[in-house]
C-alpha cells in the first residue's frame, strides 16, 4: 500500500490520511470510508493493525476517491517524536571521502520541525552559505519496541518514503563545534514523501536505486545496495538507547555527489529545484527560496 497524509486543495476538512490507488493516481480518504479513523498518519500508526486492516478495505472499496488534481500531498509524517539520522552509510560516499567505513552506525539527529512535505519549497536561511543536498532512504517506525532483535526489526517498520537530509555544511562542519545538529536541523530541511509505502509492496528494499537531481541534471545516483548498516541493523541499533514509537522517522544516509565534496564545491542557491527519486517508492522535488 501507499499511504499518504493530505489535504484538499481547496483547504477543507484539514489533514486526512488516505490511501493511494497507484503512484500520481487517485487518493482515497480514510475518513470519508470510516469516520472513526484518525486525521494524522502518527495517530493512524498508533493504531496498528487495526488502522491496515482499515485502509486495506479501503483500497479494496474503491470508494471515497479525492482525484489527484484535488489533493495536496503532505510529509506522509509529521510530527514525530524523533527524526533519527545515519552518518556516513553508504560504502561509495565514504570512497568520496577518503573517509574509512563505519564500524558501527554513526547516529545523529535533525529536530520533527525541519520536516516539509514532498513539493513544498526548501527555505534558504540567511545564516548559511553551503546548504547541500543529500537523497535518502527513510522509514517510519509502526509500533512501539525497545532491545529489537535484529531477525524481527522490519516487523517494526510501517513502511519507507524519500528524504532529502538538507544539511548546511558550515554549520555541519566548521561550527557548533562540528556538532551536526545544528548544521541539519534548520526549518524545510526534512523533504519527505510523496507516499509511505509499505514493505510488503516493495520487491528488495535493499537493492533500489536512488537519485538526486538539481535542476534536472544528476547530481547523485547509487543503490541501496551500497548501505552498509540495513534497516534491520538500524532498528536493533537504535532501540539500545531509546524506545521507538510509531511515527518515529529515520533517515538512512546519503550515497556519493553531495555539493560539499565537489571540486569545486557547490551549493544549493535560490531558484534551485531539487529532485530525489527512489525506485518503487516514488519522488519529492522541492525549490530553493
Amino acid at each position: 500500500m501507499r499511504l499518504v497524509q493530505f489535504c484538499h486543495r481547496g483547504g477543507e476538512g484539514g489533514v486526512r490520511v488516505g490511501v493511494e490507488q497507484a503512484e500520481g493516481q487517485g487518493v482515497i480518504d480514510l475518513k470519508a470510508f470510516d469516520p472513526s479513523m484518525p486525521s494524522t498518519m502518527r495517530e493512524f500508526l498508533e493504531m496498528g493493525e487495526k488502522g491496515m486492516d482499515c485502509a486495506k478495505r479501503a483500497l479494496s472499496s474503491g470508494q471515497h476517491v479525492v482525484a489527484q488534481t484535488d489533493v495536496r500531498l503532505l510529509s506522509p509524517v509529521t510530527g514525530p517524536e524523533k527524526v533519527v539520522c545515519v552518518g556516513m552509510n553508504y560504502k561509495d560516499h565514504c570512497l568520496e571521502q577518503n573517509a574509512p567505513i563505519p564500524k558501527e552506525p554513526i547516529i545523529f539527529s535533525k529536530f520533527p520541525s525541519t520536516i516539509t512535505g514532498p513539493y513544498d519549497d526548501i527555505i534558504l536561511p540567511a545564516e548559511s552559505q553551503e546548504v547541500d543536498w543529500e537523497v535518502e532512504l527513510a522509514f517510519v517506525i509502526g509500533r512501539k519496541g525497545k532491545h529489537i532483535k535484529e531477525e524481527e526489526a522490519l516487523s517494526y517498520v510501517a513502511g519507507f518514503t524519500v528524504a532529502n537530509d538538507v544539511s548546511a555544511r558550515d554549520w555541519q562542519m566548521k561550527r557548533n563545534g562540528k556538532q551536526w545538529l545544528l548544521g541539519k536541523t534548520f526549518d524545510t530541511f526534512c523533504p519527505l514523501g510523496p507516499a509511505l509505502v509499505t514493505t510488503s509492496a516493495l520487491k528488495d528494499v535493499h537493492n533500489l536505486g536512488v537519485r538526486c537531481l538539481v535542476n534536472g541534471a544528476a547530481v547523485q545516483d547509487s543503490n541501496t545496495n551500497q548501505m552498509i548498516f540495513r534497516t534491520e541493523k538500524l532498528i536493533a541499533w537504535v532501540s539500545q538507547f531509546v524506545t521507538l514509537c510509531p511515527g518515529d522517522v529515520f533517515l538512512t544516509g546519503t550515497p556519493p555527489g553531495v555539493g560539499v565534496f565537489r571540486n569545486p564545491p557547490v551549493y544549493l542557491k535560490r531558484g534551485d529545484v531539487v529532485e530525489c527519486q527512489i525506485d518503487e517508492i516514488g519522488s519529492i522535488r522541492n525549490t530553493v527560496v
